[in-house]
C-alpha cells in the first residue's frame, strides 16, 4: 500500500509540474480530467503561488514600482480583454492549473482589493514581478522579496483560520500545492546590471548563494505548513528576447544558456536534499528543456 501511495503522489506532482511548464506554450496540453481525478484522490485543496513576473497576477499593481503591467497590450486576450497586472496577453500557467483543479479560472493576487472567501480557500498568489531568490533583486525595483511573500503567507494563514477555524486551515495548507518560479531576475536585473553582487561573488559563487536561499525559502514554507511544492527552473536565458537584443544576436547566446543549465543543476541538487530532510513532496519543472524544445521545434507548439 505504501508503495502505491508513493507512486500516485509522484504522478500527481509530475502532472502538475508538466502543466506549469507547458501551459503557456500549448493550451491543450493539460489533461484536465486527469488532474481533477488526481487532485480528488489526494485531497488537493488549493494553489499557493510564489515568484516573479511569470506568476504575478497583479500584486505589483498597488506597489510603488515601475514593474507593472496593468495596461494594454497586456491582458488583451484575458477575460473581457482587460489588463490585470499579469505580464501576459492572457492567463498564467497557474491560472490554468487552478481551473484544472476545479477552483477558479484566474488566481487572485493576495494584495488585490477584491479578495473573496473562495479565493482564500482555493487559490492565492503572493508572486511579485521583478522579484528573485536574492532579496536584493526585489529591493532594486521596490517589489516583494521572497521574505515578504512568506510574511504574507503567515497573514494568509490567519485569515484562513478566521474563515474556517485553525484545524481546518492547517489541513487546507497541508493539502495545498505551492508553486515557486523565479531566478531569472537575479541574473538579468541584478548580477549583470548592478555592481553590488559582482563585488561580493564570482558568478559561480552567486549561483551557490541563490540556491542556498532557495533552499531556505523552501524550509520556511515547510515550517508554515506547506508539504507539496512545484519549483520551476530558470529558462535558457540566452534565448530570451531581452538578452538577444542587448547582445545584438539573432540566435541564442550560449554562455547565458550554460549559466541557466548550471544554476538549474544546483537547484535540483538542493531539492533532492530537501525531499529527504523535510519529507516534502517536491516536483521540478525543467523550463530550460521545454523552452529549448520550443525554440528548436516551433511547429511542435503551433
Amino acid at each position: 500500500m505504501a508503495t502505491m501511495i508513493k507512486r500516485k503522489t509522484v504522478t500527481l506532482m509530475q502532472v502538475l509540474a508538466v502543466a506549469v511548464a507547458v501551459m503557456p506554450l500549448l493550451s491543450g496540453a493539460l489533461n484536465i480530467p486527469q488532474v481533477k481525478q488526481l487532485a480528488s484522490n489526494f485531497n488537493v485543496t488549493s494553489v499557493l503561488v510564489f515568484g516573479d513576473s511569470s506568476l504575478d497576477p497583479g500584486n505589483n499593481n498597488i506597489l510603488d514600482t515601475s514593474m507593472k503591467s496593468n495596461f494594454l497590450p497586456y491582458g488583451k486576450d484575458f477575460f473581457r480583454g482587460r489588463p490585470t497586472g499579469r505580464f501576459s496577453n492572457g492567463r498564467l500557467a497557474t491560472d490554468f492549473i487552478a481551473e484544472a483543479l476545479g477552483y477558479t479560472k484566474a488566481i487572485r493576487p493576495y494584495l488585490g482589493k477584491r479578495l473573496r472567501p473562495i479565493d482564500i480557500l482555493h487559490g492565492i498568489s503572493f508572486a511579485s514581478a521583478a522579484s528573485g531568490y536574492d532579496d536584493l533583486t526585489a529591493n532594486l525595483s521596490n517589489v516583494l522579496p521572497v521574505s515578504k511573500q512568506l510574511e504574507y503567507l503567515k497573514q494568509y494563514k490567519i485569515r484562513l483560520s478566521e474563515l474556517v477555524g485553525a484545524k481546518k486551515a492547517e489541513s487546507i495548507i497541508k493539502n495545498a500545492v505551492a508553486v515557486m518560479s523565479m531566478g531569472t531576475n537575479d541574473f538579468l536585473q541584478n548580477y549583470f546590471l548592478e555592481p553590488i553582487r559582482p563585488k561580493q561573488f564570482t558568478l559561480e559563487q552567486y549561483q551557490i548563494y541563490l540556491a542556498s536561499w532557495m533552499s531556505e525559502d523552501v524550509k520556511r514554507m515547510h515550517s508554515l505548513g506547506i508539504t507539496r511544492l512545484v519549483v520551476v527552473g530558470v529558462p535558457p536565458l540566452g534565448c530570451m528576447p531581452l538578452v538577444k537584443t542587448l547582445m545584438n544576436e539573432e540566435t541564442c547566446v550560449e554562455k547565458y544558456n550554460t549559466l541557466s543549465f548550471s544554476f538549474n543543476s544546483k537547484i535540483k541538487q538542493k531539492l533532492a536534499a530537501l525531499r529527504t530532510t523535510l519529507g516534502m513532496k517536491i516536483g521540478y519543472v525543467d523550463a530550460y528543456g521545454i523552452i529549448q524544445d520550443a525554440v528548436n521545434n516551433p511547429k511542435k507548439y503551433g
